[in-house]
């Protein structure tokens, strides 16, 4: 078996350039008013996603859904998993959903 380059393995995304992520979805309460989702995103990335070196890449209004990576080539642990968590399961929020950790460029 021939062993690939450092530049094939990075412009494939494998071995050292793999990157790990995973996605997120919730929907806010019927008790949080329209002027409050925005504020309360903007904490997530403040709190969360930013100081972790983390993107959050989504949308939503009332319902919200996105994938987590790192900010660099990197991956994602389980203690990102587990304080995107933390953080959503303290909010007003219904159907929170955060799956496995996975491959963003090959599942």
């Amino acid at each position: 078996m021939a062993i690939r380059s450092r530049r094939l393995r990075k412009k494939l995304r494998v071995d050292e350039f793999q990157e790990l992520g995973f996605d997120v979805s919730w929907r806010f309460a019927d008790s949080v008013s329209e002027e409050q989702i925005d504020p309360l995103v903007d904490r997530f990335i403040d709190e969360v996603i930013e100081p972790r070196g983390l993107g959050f890449h989504g949308g939503g209004h009332r319902e919200w859904e996105g994938i987590i990576a790192t900010q660099r080539i990197g991956k994602c642990t389980e203690d990102d998993r587990s304080a995107v968590k933390a953080f959503w399961e303290a909010q007003p929020i219904n159907e929170l959903e955060i799956t496995e950790l996975y491959d963003i460029w090959w599942s």
